[in-house]
């Protein structure tokens, strides 16, 4: 699987991620952040056009070369200064407390220890910090049928997506690492429901 993860996956996920149907859900989760940013699965940059024009700055942290080198054009047009400053989410190179804001968008779902890197998060913000968020996952409560799907589907989800998980839940996960959700919009995206039962929102860390 090798070859597939390194050159193949980041390919197949940069259509996916850069469909015009997630633009006005990047829009709003990008909506508010301010001063320096700390990305988390920065990918290939599809975030990048909608950055406030105010931000100091984004450190992208990002495990693929491939990801970083095709999101080279989206970096260089970016109004917003944007630097690569990490591999591992679960393992942030930064001081306590060191960031404004965070944003996380479609990448909970493939990090392996998930609550280790949300706590990593939490660690890097300052106090009262925002965490911008929107992840697919586990469907709302009550559609038995999809998350049942979601159950028989997720180990050969995981096999073909890099470890992509359908039953995560993120307001449950940040809420077990610590974070204030203070906004949340729970909704399906257009396509097979499964792999789209959307949670965006906000989380603080205090």
């Amino acid at each position: 699987m090798g070859c597939y993860t390194d050159r193949v996956l980041p390919r197949i996920i940069d259509l996916a991620c850069g469909a015009k149907t997630s633009q006005p859900l990047r829009r709003r989760v990008c909506d508010g952040l301010e001063g320096e940013v700390v990305e988390i699965g920065f990918g290939t940059g599809h975030n990048v056009p909608f950055y406030p024009r105010d931000l100091t700055g984004v450190a992208a942290i990002e495990p693929s070369d491939l990801s970083w080198r095709l999101a080279r054009d989206r970096v260089r047009a970016s109004r917003v200064p944007v630097r690569r400053a990490g591999l591992d989410g679960q393992s942030l190179p930064f001081a306590d407390d060191s960031f404004d804001s965070a944003l996380s968008t479609w990448t909970l779902c493939t990090i392996p220890d998930v609550l280790a890197a949300l706590r990593e998060v939490r660690r890097v913000l300052k106090p009262g910090g925002a965490l911008h968020f929107i992840e697919h996952g586990l469907a709302p409560e009550g559609d038995w049928r999809v998350r049942r799907w979601q159950r028989r589907l997720e180990p050969l989800n995981m096999r073909l997506l890099g470890g992509c998980h359908l039953t995560r839940s993120a307001p449950d996960l940040l809420t077990t690492a610590g974070f204030t959700v203070t906004a949340l919009d729970v909704f399906y995206e257009e396509g097979p429901k499964i792999w789209c039962a959307d949670s965006l929102g906000t989380a603080l860390s205090l």
